[in-house]
């Protein structure tokens, strides 16, 4: 199956110089990952992968090492794709303020933190309020904690099913889970 059309054209379009920025910023503004294609200068503009990144986190991978490392960039990249944390510096996967701020506007970002962070109950209870069933990811203790398991089961019954044997048996958090969705009946014990 053939790339969408605007797909092909950022390809292209940058193709014909990647040493262009005006090629590369139309390229990357309906294409962020045409940022492979450029010349190392333009994958170490700010301005090219910040818009790079805002079309599609996952482009953070094809940016200058240190523009991996910029916390606003980062978070930009993986606001919109969770999953661009994979790309960013050991050292920004374990700041316990950019992480919050992280988790807070995607929970699933979670799966990423180091384990000291995903083991931070604050941490946790902001990412399960955004996305319930970033639970999957916290620590051990943190899915045998009440407040924490009920928090995740309100934003998404399923969540249920990452919880410890023990809360899944709970009335409380078993009904509330279940008001949040009836899919989450297989996992009341």
């Amino acid at each position: 199956m053939a790339p969408p059309e605007h797909v092909t054209k950022a390809i292209e379009l940058v193709c014909k110089d990647p040493t262009r920025r005006d090629y590369a910023l139309k390229a990357c503004g309906d294409f962020g990952r045409a940022l492979q294609f450029l010349h190392p200068d333009l994958q170490a503009d700010e301005e090219l992968v910040r818009r790079a990144c805002s079309q599609d986190g996952w482009s953070l991978q094809f940016a200058a090492q240190e523009l991996k490392n910029d916390p606003e960039i980062v978070l930009l990249a993986s606001t919109q794709n969770f999953r661009a944390l994979q790309f960013a510096s050991a050292e920004l996967l374990s700041d316990r303020s950019l992480m919050l701020r992280a988790v807070s506007a995607e929970g699933r970002c979670l799966e990423y933190l180091s384990e000291e962070l995903r083991a931070d109950r604050e941490i946790v209870l902001a990412a399960v309020g955004q996305c319930g069933t970033a639970l999957r990811s916290a620590s051990e203790e943190l899915r045998q904690d009440r407040e924490v398991a009920l928090c995740a089961v309100r934003q998404s019954g399923l969540a249920l099913r990452y919880a410890s044997e023990q809360l899944r048996g709970d009335k409380e958090v078993a009904l509330a889970a279940l008001e949040q969705s009836a899919g989450a009946l297989p996992f009341v014990d």
